[in-house]
C-alpha cells in the first residue's frame, strides 16, 4: 500500500531541550510503526529547516506527503506558518495537512500518566486541584480548546482542574495555582500541556513554585506518539483511496 512520507513539523527554539525532545518522539513514532518514513522539519532556529525537507524529498522524487503540526491547539502556527510554507514546496509533492494534534483523550492519558511519575497517588486525586498549564495563545479558539478540555478533565474525580497560560492569556499558572488553594484543594499539581521544553515552559514551572506537583512536559509520550499516527492516517486515507492504493 503507497505510503506518504510523514514529515513532522515543530516550532523550533533556541533552547536545546527542544530540538532533542522532538526528535526522542519522532523516534518513538518510528518505533511504532517500522516501515514508515518519517522527517522532521523546524519552522525557526533549529535545522533542518521545513522548506528544505520538502525540497530534498522532490530532490529524491518523492510525490506524497503528509506534513503534519507538532502543535497542541490550532492556532497562528497551525491557520498561517505552516500553511504558508507548504505552499511554497516543488510543485512536483503532493501534500496534505494533517491536523494538530489536540483534543485527544490520549494526551489526556499522556498528562495522567506524567502526574503519577511527577510522585502523585490515585488515592490524592479527589483532594487535588490540577492546573491544566498551556503555553498560551491570542487565538480564541485555542483558548476555547484549553478551557474545554479543563472542564472536561474534571469530571474524571479531580477536586478541580483550572486552565492557565504562560502567555498572551490569563490567567498565569501561579494565579491558577492560588485560585485552587482558595477553592478548598488540599493539594495543587501542574500538569504542563506542552511537548517540549523551553522558554514557555519553564515560565510555567516557575510559577508552579507554590504547587505541590509538577509534572514533566509531554515529551516523547508513548501517548503522544500514537496521537502522531492517528493524524497521520486520518491525513493519508484520502489520499491513498484518490491514488486507488
Amino acid at each position: 500500500m503507497h505510503k506518504p512520507v510523514l514529515l513532522v513539523i515543530a516550532h523550533g527554539s533556541r533552547d536545546p531541550r527542544h530540538a532533542a525532545t522532538v526528535h526522542a518522539l519522532v523516534r518513538r513514532v518510528r518505533s511504532l510503526r517500522p516501515g514508515l518514513r518519517v522527517e522532521t522539519g523546524f519552522l525557526d532556529f533549529n535545522v533542518p529547516s521545513v522548506q528544505g525537507v520538502l525540497e530534498s524529498l522532490a530532490a529524491e522524487r518523492v510525490q506524497d506527503v503528509v506534513a503534519l503540526p507538532l502543535l497542541l491547539t490550532r492556532a497562528f502556527h497551525a491557520k498561517a506558518d505552516i500553511p504558508a510554507v507548504l505552499s511554497q514546496a516543488p510543485s512536483r509533492l503532493r501534500i496534505r495537512q494533517a491536523d494538530v494534534l489536540g483534543p485527544s483523550p490520549l494526551l489526556l492519558r499522556a498528562l495522567e500518566r506524567r502526574l503519577r511519575e511527577a510522585g502523585l497517588r490515585p488515592a490524592d486525586r479527589s483532594r487535588t486541584g490540577v492546573v491544566l498549564a498551556s503555553a498560551g495563545s491570542t487565538d480564541p479558539e485555542a483558548i476555547a480548546v484549553i478551557a474545554e478540555i479543563a472542564r472536561e478533565w474534571r469530571h474524571t474525580g479531580w477536586c478541580a482542574v483550572r486552565p492557565a497560560f504562560a502567555s498572551a492569556s490569563l490567567p498565569r499558572t501561579e494565579d491558577a495555582v492560588h485560585e485552587l488553594r482558595a477553592a478548598g484543594c488540599a493539594r495543587v499539581a501542574v500538569a504542563p500541556y506542552v511537548l517540549a521544553p523551553g522558554f514557555l515552559p519553564d515560565r510555567i514551572a516557575r510559577g508552579a513554585a507554590e504547587a505541590d506537583v509538577l509534572a514533566a512536559v509531554l515529551g516523547p509520550a508513548r501517548e503522544v506518539a500514537r496521537v502522531v499516527l492517528e493524524r497521520y492516517d486520518e491525513a493519508r486515507l484520502p489520499m491513498v483511496t484518490a491514488l486507488g492504493a
